[in-house]
């Protein structure tokens, strides 16, 4: 478990960090699902060790979790679509072509919001909404700006 929770921190670190007592419940789960198998072996310290291995319908599933609606939540979406662009060579190249389009979707729409309450002549934003509110609009072009570069780093190797 620890292998485990270190190539998490090694990959998603800026994202998430499960704690040893959310990964156990969670790689039961994933194997009662059959997305994964266990076995154990002795490790070279001569410590009995579990492995774990991702089965085919566990990818199928990580496919699926990969291509499902994001949130309409916007601190939700930027979090989901960051950790399923970290994810994207798991998908074919037509299903990342779709999951850029619905990611680039959702960040357009999050802009818009953030634009009209910064141009709203009748919002009262103080010194500070407006100067996170512009923030926020830099960010999510620079999101919008990576996605269109994966989409064409992703048409080149279709």
């Amino acid at each position: 478990m620890y292998a485990i929770k270190k190539h998490i921190a090694d990959k998603f670190a800026p994202f998430t960090n499960p704690s040893f007592g959310a990964l156990k419940p969670a790689l039961v789960r994933l194997e009662k699902l059959k997305f994964i198998t266990s076995s154990k072996i002795m490790s070279e310290g001569g410590k009995l060790s579990g492995l774990y291995s991702i089965t085919d319908e566990g990818i199928k599933a990580l496919k699926n979790l990969l291509l499902e609606p994001f949130s309409k939540n916007p601190l939700q979406f930027i979090s989901d679509a960051k950790v399923k662009l970290c994810c994207t060579s798991f998908l074919s190249s037509q299903d990342a072509k779709k999951m850029f389009e619905n990611i680039k979707a959702g960040a357009y729409l999050h802009r818009m919001n953030a634009q009209k309450i910064l141009e709203d002549e009748y919002n009262q934003s103080d010194f500070y909404q407006k100067i996170v509110l512009d923030n926020t609009i830099c960010e999510y072009n620079n999101f919008i700006s990576m996605v269109e570069g994966f989409e064409k780093e992703n048409g080149r190797n279709s």
